[in-house]
């Protein structure tokens, strides 16, 4: 047998000194010893390892909120959010241990206390609206607290879980290393703040300059975001949490009033210039002059909603009608539905470069209104819903606006069990069906339904009361259950809750025939916004694009008994409607005094923006992060487009510009 001839070990190149790189080791460390900075470290070791501990649950609390809801690494650790993340905690421990044993302690948890409140604001809230929490709502706090249990409950449970484990840490450390403080050191605090301040001015630096002329991208620029502030998904992608809420809250209640500011008043004055008041005609100018008008502003009702097996009166009066294919209601945050109220009645949107709900302008001038029109040219113009005229200050809304009044069953005082909920309510309630049908003249009615409404679940709500309304036999299409009841899934109750409001639509058209109102009447049908109040969202990836602002696809309809059907595809907003509505009815208007245009005019070319200044013309969608060629002169001419609008949006809205115009008139 043949011996293996050993194997020889590889030799590195160069011989290796363990002994000499040892000792270099440990003449280097010697050396880090020496300095002043690990001195001062060693000595003051049990501080430092305390400001760690106690500035890691404000830490958490800032990198999950950016982990579970937005996403991106690039987002979650951008720079300046991460300073300014360091900055506000190091604020909240420094000061808290300089300050005397007891006193220190408080404003510690005083600190975590509000940090916590705002994590858990904004992970409850964003579970349901994919938006931050603004201050700004704190006003329409009346209008979810009957949803307020129902949201609590269906939040992200890892919004809950996150809260829980930081509470656990901070109580135990707290119990087991706070640092005892004898005295309060003031002077120490002092420079902090001192040090805070100039750190604070500088981390905005780091965002670049602003734009300040009207250049296609402002709505993009990290430093505009900042000093605006109004988009509360770019904002908080630029700061941290803490940043989030003290400066939403500077902007929303401590920010002075802007003064005049003269280049806007002159952008203005460039926009309403006699020469550009514009008046059109079409071959649909006039095709419903003289006819009554029913706006039907449909809660939730979004488009796959709209079939013939779910609501078969809808379906039916869409597929007869002038049909917009491509609309969207887009949702702008809070009261998604007083905005398309607003949108459809002054032809004006929420704004989108401050931060002011749409029903605060009820002191604002708008002497072009629907109502207004309609009203000169002799219509009695009354809105129906099921809730108070306090509610989003819609009395006050209304009869600014124009309207001779508005209706809402809850004001009745007649409803003990909530069937006001119940959208039939509307035409099946004497006083409402009266003020709706007995009609002497001309009139616009604007209904407001409420149906499709969360929560949407069988136990509880709208789908509750319909169920047994109805008597529905739920048993084949329960998905669990219990000992005491059945469940259903949100879809099913969806299903039943359109059902709910689209049995109104035929005791609506039924109304129309018994008065005599069915071939001398146009029913103008559309979504206040997509159903974004489904706990479970994922119901929605099954029927539409949901990945992007597109979500907001919605139905938008018009009908006549007499009307030929037409398919619109040019893309349309709540911002077209009320313009088209016009020229359709023959009421004599001024183009430039809307945002949108006449959806059936021949020059309207289709385009429909968003809060956060992504619009979609039915080829391109273009958001912040869509890279766009400088020789592209038709995208980059639509995104100034885009510029323009919002800015002539806001700022009319902002100076009450229409005050000047009607009495300069």
């Amino acid at each position: 047998m043949q011996k293996k001839k050993p194997v020889k070990k590889k030799s590195f190149p160069f011989k290796i000194n363990t002994k000499e790189i040892m000792k270099k080791l440990k003449n280097i460390i010697k050396r880090i010893k020496r300095t002043k900075t690990f001195k001062y470290i060693n000595k003051n070791k049990e501080m430092i390892t305390n400001v760690i501990l106690f500035s890691l649950p404000f830490i958490i609390l800032n990198i999950v909120t950016r982990l579970f809801f937005l996403k991106k690494m690039k987002d979650i650790f951008y720079l300046p959010g991460v300073l300014f993340n360091l900055l506000w905690t190091l604020l909240f421990v420094g000061v808290s241990f300089n300050l005397k044993d007891k006193i220190g302690k408080i404003v510690y948890w005083v600190f975590l206390g509000l940090g916590m409140l705002m994590f858990l604001t904004n992970g409850i809230y964003f579970s349901l609206t994919k938006a931050f929490f603004d201050f700004s709502l704190v006003e329409m706090a009346s209008e979810g607290s009957e949803y307020i249990v129902d949201t609590i409950k269906n939040a992200n449970v890892l919004v809950y879980l996150s809260f829980i484990g930081v509470l656990i840490y901070s109580i135990y450390i707290f119990r087991k290393r706070y640092p005892k403080v004898e005295t309060n050191n003031l002077k120490r605090i002092g420079i902090y703040l001192v040090i805070f301040t100039l750190v604070h001015v500088t981390i905005p630096v780091l965002y670049g300059r602003a734009n300040t002329e009207l250049t296609w991208d402002t709505w993009r620029n990290k430093r505009n975001i900042y000093n605006n502030f109004n988009d509360d998904i770019q904002g908080m992608k630029i700061t941290d949490l803490y940043e989030y809420t003290f400066r939403n809250f500077y902007i929303t209640f401590l920010k002075r009033k802007q003064t005049i500011d003269e280049k806007e008043i002159a952008f203005l004055e460039g926009v309403y210039q006699e020469e550009n008041n514009k008046k059109h005609s079409n071959e649909y100018t006039n095709m419903f002059k003289g006819k009554n008008l029913i706006f039907l502003q449909l809660e939730g009702m979004d488009k796959w909603i709209v079939n013939e097996e779910n609501t078969p009166n809808l379906y039916k009066l869409m597929n007869s009608s002038i049909n917009f294919n491509n609309h969207y209601s887009f949702y702008n945050g809070g009261g998604s539905t007083f905005n398309s109220e607003f949108a459809i009645n002054t032809g004006f949107i929420t704004p989108f470069s401050y931060t002011r709900n749409a029903y605060t302008f009820n002191k604002n001038n708008f002497p072009y209104t629907m109502a207004k029109l309609f009203k000169n040219e002799g219509y009695a113009v009354n809105a129906y819903h099921m809730n108070s005229a306090d509610y989003y200050s819609r009395g006050i809304n209304y009869q600014n606006w124009g309207y001779d009044s508005y209706n809402g069953l809850k004001d009745l005082g007649t409803y003990t069990d909530n069937d006001h909920y119940l959208d039939t309510e509307l035409i099946n309630n004497e006083v409402f069906y009266e003020s709706i049908f007995n009609k002497e003249n001309k009139f616009v009615d604007y209904i407001i339904t409420y149906s499709v409404h969360t929560p949407f679940t069988n136990t509880k709500g709208v789908c509750k009361k319909v169920i047994e309304k109805d008597s529905l036999d739920i048993k084949k299409n329960n998905i669990a259950t219990t000992d005491d009841e059945i469940i259903l899934s949100e879809e099913d109750c969806v299903k039943i809750q359109a059902k709910e409001t689209d049995d109104m639509v035929g005791l609506l058209i039924q109304g129309l025939k018994d008065n005599g109102l069915y071939d001398n009447t146009v029913i103008v049908a559309y979504a206040d916004h997509y159903l974004y109040t489904l706990t479970d969202q994922t119901i929605l990836d099954k029927y539409k694009e949901t990945s992007n602002n597109l979500i907001n696809n919605t139905p938008l309809f018009i009908w006549s008994s007499n009307v030929k059907k037409l398919a619109v595809n040019k893309v349309t907003s709540q911002l077209n409607v009320l313009p088209t509505v016009l020229n359709l009815f023959g009421i004599d208007h001024n183009d430039n005094y809307y945002i949108g245009e006449d959806a059936l005019d021949k020059s309207y070319e289709g385009i429909v923006f968003f809060p956060d200044y992504s619009w979609y013309n039915g080829s391109y969608y273009i958001t912040s992060d869509t890279p766009i060629d400088e020789e592209n002169t038709k995208l980059n001419e639509l995104n100034s487009y885009v510029y323009y609008l919002t800015k002539k949006n806001d700022l009319t809205l902002k100076y009450d510009y229409f005050k000047k115009i009607k009495s300069a008139n």
